[in-house]
């Protein structure tokens, strides 16, 4: 019988390799990047076509290669990275196996232009299809070009399966910024179909995630530094409360690589415990540092998975990390932790001391002391009389009706005691037991409120008044300033809490609403214009609604390098809010589903918010009768945009029954 076993031949041991090193676009990408990182580039540029399969160009500065080089490059298990097996285990560098070019060479057509800087000329070389075509002398700068055109050319079967060129595209854009998060000391640029996604100059690492992520992620920001004899960690980690559902924000690093870990991610969401709910995941940026003699990346050729000699010691020092940036935050109970006689967790050692956190105890608080009582509280020790008046028998007839007292000129109406509020909600029933106390706790309960989201659209869209039981045009007679932000108002003899800030919020949502629809908008200048830069995506967005923006009252002037000159704002922002309410904006503007009519709703409503924080707590009785006013004259006035209650009527039954 004949013999049957065979050595495949290398074409076809490569691209049954290309398999498992190179199954998508994405795969090169990575292979190439960490090469040019290994070369020691300071700048790598890379330009895809069609999600990749077209073209896929890597332009480095990095050190080159001789053409005998160039040539081996492209034979399996050809590196410059170790020597011996040991030389795995004390791995500095990305690639080692000497696969990857072998791979990419067997399923596309490649060619490299490559040159040393002290040689006069480069040499490029063409291999397709694993076959060798040609190399010869060129006039090239110093670093190397790789051009990748129609990857899995030569496998119909792989090419006909590859993800859609969007899909692909995503998965090179996150390569691209796992490669760049890890080298914040290289300039990286990115460009799809010759357009620029992202052009990412030297700087910390905090500039880079800001770079690649987005400006907004900035304020939620926290910094991780820990070390011990085993491990230290580095990085920064999201706020409790910038938590997501979906979180793309995620990164583990160790030695420079990335690498995934649920055993590690696990000892970093266990840091978080109590603090977000179970559905939500923070975002995090970590890098391992860890001697490379106790870890094996050798476990798959995509080198995404890592073992630890010390895994469970590591576990330990990523969640004691996590856990104490979380506590100097003031997210979870403050410890003092002393630096000086820190645990180094978890290595053990003989004849250690070691030293605990110390608590932090204020043996002089005292919670009745003068220097915790609110000036501006009303005095518990006093009787209260009725709102500070004579009481003549009943409340309708209260000092507060003599013709003396200050009342509103607006549109008279009839305003039923009987009617209804939807509505309640834990933030302006503890706004009610605090702000009214002194009237000895004598609000009627409430009843629950709507669905905000649902509201919102009912509310902002113009809903019948019939909808939400309230009478067109109320007029508030004798308004009182209570303070927290708080009045009271007669309407038919009816005593009505107004919460003000909110007032102002529901007069601003349709003041906005009306410059959107006109394109008239509002600005007050600035007389020295603020300077913003944004992410290449967030730049896009802000020109692409510029339109808009103008017609809300923002006046921007977009220059190069994504720097945005505000010169004016609306007419009610501080400029303190500037940046956040602008990053928010693109945050909106980004939302997937979002018609142009909901989307300027949402604008408007966020620049409301904006403004209404300027309103004081307590306003003179003129302001308190403008606002009341205007807020008479807006459509619909009981509720807030967001959806929060801006009118509590106050039953005179319950009030008498207070007085006994």
């Amino acid at each position: 019988m004949a013999d049957r076993i065979q050595l495949l031949p290398e074409v076809v041991a490569n691209q049954i390799a290309a398999g498992e090193v190179v199954n998508r676009p994405a795969s090169v990408v990575k292979e190439m990047m960490e090469n040019a990182i290994d070369a020691g580039a300071s700048c790598v540029k890379v330009n895809f076509r069609d999600g990749g399969k077209e073209l896929i160009q890597i332009v480095d500065d990095g050190c080159g290669m001789s053409a005998l080089d160039a040539r081996m490059a492209f034979d399996r298990h050809a590196t410059s990275k170790i020597r011996s097996v040991e030389d795995i285990y004390s791995l500095h560098t990305f690639g080692f196996r000497g696969e990857a070019l072998a791979s990419i060479a067997a399923v596309s057509q490649v060619e490299l232009r490559t040159r040393q800087a002290e040689d006069e000329l480069g040499t490029v070389t063409e291999i397709h299809g694993g076959a060798f075509l040609s190399q010869q002398p060129v006039v090239c700068p110093v670093g190397s070009q790789f051009f990748v055109r129609n990857l899995f050319y030569n496998v119909p079967a792989r090419r006909r399966f590859l993800e859609k060129s969007t899909t692909s595209a995503k998965q090179i854009k996150s390569e691209f910024q796992r490669v760049a998060l890890c080298h914040p000391d290289v300039s990286f640029e990115l460009y799809a179909n010759d357009a620029p996604i992202y052009q990412l100059p030297v700087g910390s690492l905090a500039t880079r995630i800001v770079d690649l992520m987005g400006r907004s992620i900035k304020q939620n920001l926290l910094e991780v530094d820990a070390s011990t004899s085993i491990a230290s960690v580095k990085g920064y980690i999201g706020r409790p409360a910038a938590a997501k559902q979906r979180n793309q924000e995620q990164f583990l690093f160790v030695n420079g690589r990335y690498f995934k870990s649920p055993y590690l991610v696990s000892a970093l969401l266990r840091g978080y415990d109590k603090l977000i709910p179970p559905t939500s995941q923070p975002s995090y940026f970590l890098f391992l540092e860890i001697d490379p003699s106790r870890i094996d990346v050798n476990i798959h050729p995509q080198k995404t998975e890592v073992k630890f000699a010390d895994e469970e010691a590591v576990w330990q020092i990523v969640n004691a990390a996590v856990r104490e940036t979380l506590a100097k935050s003031g997210a979870v109970p403050m410890m003092d932790f002393d630096r000086e006689q820190s645990v180094e967790i978890p290595v053990m050692g003989r004849g250690v001391v070691y030293g605990e956190p110390s608590a932090v105890q204020n043996s002089d608080y005292n919670p009745f002391s003068d220097s915790y009582i609110d000036p501006s509280a009303p005095d518990p020790n006093l009787n209260y009389r009725g709102f500070d008046v004579p009481y003549t028998g009943s409340v309708e007839h209260s000092a507060l009706s003599d013709a003396t007292a200050p009342s509103m000129s607006v549109r008279p109406t009839a305003f039923s005691p009987a009617v209804t509020f939807g509505g309640g909600e834990e933030e302006f029933e503890d706004f009610r037991s605090s702000a009214v106390a002194p009237m000895g706790g004598m609000l009627p309960p409430m009843a629950e409120q709507p669905e905000d989201e649902q509201f919102f659209e009912v509310a902002s869209e113009g809903a019948s008044q019939q909808q939400m039981n309230l009478h067109p045009t109320p007029a508030f007679e004798r308004p009182m300033a209570l303070g927290g932000g708080l009045a009271l108002a007669f309407v038919e003899g009816q005593p009505t809490l107004v919460e003000l800030r909110r007032a102002e919020e529901r007069i601003l949502f349709e003041d906005y609403m009306a410059m959107s629809r006109t394109a008239h908008g509002v600005s007050q200048q600035l007389l020295f214009p603020e300077q913003l830069i944004f992410s290449k995506e967030e730049y896009a967005s802000l020109v692409e609604r510029e339109v808009e923006l103008a017609s809300l009252g923002f006046d921007l002037h977009f220059g190069e390098g994504e720097r945005v000159e505000v010169r004016g704002l609306p007419a009610e922002m501080a400029v303190e809010e500037l940046e956040s309410v602008l990053y928010e904006l693109v945050g909106l503007f980004s939302e997937p589903c979002l018609d142009a009519h909901r989307c300027r709703e949402r604008a408007a409503a966020l620049l409301a918010a904006s403004g209404a924080r300027r309103l004081p707590k307590i306003l003179a009785q003129e302001q308190l009768e403008a606002l009341l006013t205007r807020l008479a004259e807006v459509e619909n006035f009981s509720f807030s945009p967001s959806g929060k209650r801006i009118l509590q009527p106050l039953s005179l039954e319950e009030l008498r029954g207070k007085l006994g």
